[in-house]
């Protein structure tokens, strides 16, 4: 079958599917548009475009519907990660325990679009020199038994990187007998300062009686 155009040229005809369902139509006129244009395929086909459109704004809504449901999984994900997990992690959750059918490749692209970065958290570790430690005096001497609380803590500082400011820094101080943080700082640098927050913090919520022993990996920052 051939219809003609207004200069006479013939080109196929696609009339003998004009009687099919719309859906069908809707990807005919896909496939060919950048050939013969959306109008001279809804005008061969026997639709209208305003047809055409609806059809294709119907066709989107379900697959609108479901980047909603996958981004607010992503994100549930995420923020129970303690916004730790990359692409690859949350796209095996999603799959294996709520049956999503993604791709990795696409959980990336919706992350970046909601700007959700990986947070990599690493604890410090020192390295100094040896005789500088051995001239320190290790009160606790491996000793972590307690009898009530405030009455052995320990100090540890965990490095954060962020999007905004680079490394960051986390000062803790935790009672070894409740295991619960007692006093922290938060600070861009690394230094003495910051410890002395924590410590400051952690005495002003504990009010601990004479002699507590504080405990710590003998960084720089606790020689104060």
């Amino acid at each position: 079958m051939k219809y003609y155009t207004k200069g006479g040229q013939s080109k196929k005809s696609y009339g003998h599917i004009c009687n099919t369902k719309v859906d069908a139509l809707i990807q005919v006129i896909n496939i060919y548009k950048k050939d013969y244009g959306i109008s001279r395929m809804c005008e061969v086909l026997g639709i209208s475009r305003a047809s055409y459109y609806k059809a294709l704004i119907k066709d989107k809504l379900p697959r609108a519907k479901e980047t909603r449901k996958l981004k607010q999984a992503i994100k549930n994900v995420y923020s129970e990660s303690g916004c730790r997990y990359g692409s690859t992690k949350i796209h095996r959750i999603l799959t294996d325990n709520y049956n999503f059918k993604v791709s990795e490749k696409r959980v990336q692209k919706l992350k970046r679009e909601m700007n959700l970065y990986s947070v990599i958290v690493k604890k410090y570790k020192h390295y100094s020199s040896k005789n500088v430690i051995e001239s320190l005096e290790n009160v606790l001497n491996q000793d972590f038994t307690t009898t009530t609380i405030n009455e052995k803590w320990v100090g540890d500082i965990t490095y954060i990187h962020t999007i905004k400011d680079g490394w960051t820094y986390l000062a803790s101080i935790m009672d070894l007998h409740s295991k619960k943080i007692i006093g922290y700082a938060y600070g861009k640098s690394m230094t003495t300062d910051l410890v002395l927050t924590a410590l400051k913090n952690s005495y002003a919520s504990q009010k601990p009686p004479k002699g507590v022993i504080f405990h710590s990996d003998l960084g720089s920052q606790y020689w104060c």
